[in-house]
């Protein structure tokens, strides 16, 4: 059965008709050529997939289409993101990649860790995450676990989300901020 559904997806908008069970991520990949959102495991244990699924990151392999019509998607490539353009900066400063293959997952995992931690959400790591310093290794790799490096990258993909993170806390000049003075 088919179903008509709109994404707007790195700020264009796509009108299509779907079969009711195709996954975000084949309508993405398939249906509107986006190759950045990478296939990994079909089973939302590796985090490839990953995109920004209205201001939250998501697996898009494990939630159908047709339930995110109207859905404001972004994705790695979206080059006018200025959080994503940094965290592209961050990543290759730090070379925190080495295939490639998880990367767009990981910059869009990246960028809702960061989002988080200026929202103060906690995690699993810490119960408040407004006390915790933005840039603590255990608490980025807390919340990037979802996304796996087969390279093993995950040293320096560490090391250029918490770059970002002190750099985005001294740019805001907030001596409250998470992190401020660590």
């Amino acid at each position: 059965m088919e179903s008509p559904i709109t994404l707007t997806v790195d700020g264009r908008r796509h009108t299509l008709s779907v079969d009711t069970r195709v996954t975000l991520l084949d309508a993405l990949r398939d249906r509107l050529d986006v190759p950045s959102v990478k296939k990994g495991c079909d089973h939302g244990q590796c985090g490839s997939c990953t995109v920004l699924l209205d201001g939250r990151r998501a697996t898009t392999c494990l939630t159908f289409a047709v339930a995110r019509d109207g859905a404001e998607i972004v994705t790695a490539a979206n080059e006018a993101d200025p959080v994503l353009h940094a965290l592209h900066r961050a990543f290759l400063d730090r070379d925190a990649f080495q295939c490639g293959y998880c990367t767009p997952g990981q910059i869009c995992s990246a960028a809702g860790v960061l989002a988080e931690l200026e929202a103060g959400e906690p995690s699993a790591v810490t119960a408040d995450a407004r006390s915790a310093p933005v840039d603590d290794s255990a608490e980025i790799r807390e919340r990037m676990s979802g996304n796996l490096c087969r390279c093993g990258a995950y040293g320096n993909i560490v090391a250029a989300v918490a770059r970002l993170a002190r750099e985005r806390v001294a740019a805001d000049g907030d001596t409250d901020a998470p992190g401020a003075g660590s």
